[in-house]
């Protein structure tokens, strides 16, 4: 699951990791949610691009996206099965640029439940390559929106302690042939979507602040030094819950 997250590193740290061509200068960003834009990598040919596109995969194969539900993630057990993924798997694979992601570890049930936000980083620092999928979805009017959706797996054993699910995270070995759709077929792609190793991550408890998409500062990624639960009547403003859809709806 990965229903928010966070772009802080500079610009160039992103540029170097991935090695587009490209120089865009963005601010950091510290509460990223569905419907905005979002920075991606993708690979035309044998070069790297950097790309912004919405966060809400739209399937070209769609008339009208009303009422269409909001895939923000795409699970890698079915990605091959389903109509709405299977196309991009094969020919349209992304990396969406993060340095951390945010979970909500659920205490409680019913009404008294609470949720308390965690920040998900790399234990080293380093740019947290979330593996994608997009789409262009062209319209009647002939507009056209690139769209895309993070690939989720499995949790690794530090994630369990929070939720069962967590995007797929390569390996820096990984992103060539991630991106690679050329030489890459599908099946062998969906495979390098597995849990991280558990010592890749770093979890930190951090304000409930983030729970409302209208926060984004950076002491949104302070740690707490404690865990902060959120209280049940703000548990609403959290970032969805379902594996394969959401919504919120500024990037740059």
């Amino acid at each position: 699951m990965c229903g928010r997250f966070i772009i802080a590193l500079a610009p160039e740290v992103f540029r170097a990791f991935y090695g587009y061509p490209e120089r865009p200068n963005f601010p950091p960003r510290y509460n990223v949610a569905p419907t905005q834009p979002v920075a991606v990598v993708l690979q035309d040919g044998a070069e790297r691009h950097f790309r912004l596109m919405r966060w809400g995969f739209w399937p070209g194969w769609l008339k009208d996206p009303k009422g269409f539900p909001l895939l923000i993630n795409a699970r890698v057990e079915t990605v091959r099965e389903k109509p709405a993924f299977r196309g991009a798997l094969r020919h349209r694979r992304c990396v969406f640029l993060a340095d951390g992601f945010y979970e909500w570890r659920r205490e409680g049930s019913g009404g008294q439940s609470v949720k308390t936000p965690f920040k998900i980083s790399r234990a080293d620092g380093a740019p947290m390559a979330l593996a994608g999928l997009w789409e262009t979805w062209a319209g009647a009017d002939g507009s056209e929106v690139d769209t895309a959706a993070i690939v989720t797996t499995g949790a690794n054993g530090t994630m369990a302690a929070i939720h069962d699910r967590m995007p797929a995270i390569l390996a820096p070995e990984a992103v060539e042939p991630w991106l690679d759709t050329r030489a890459v077929e599908a099946g062998p792609a969906a495979a390098l979507c597995r849990p991280c190793p558990d010592d890749w991550l770093r979890l930190d408890p951090v304000s409930a602040r983030v729970n409302d998409a209208r926060n984004d500062d950076a002491g949104l990624i302070e740690p707490t030094g404690r865990p902060q639960a959120a209280p049940p009547s703000a548990s609403a403003r959290e970032g969805p819950r379902n594996s394969d859809e959401g919504g919120q709806g500024s990037l740059f």
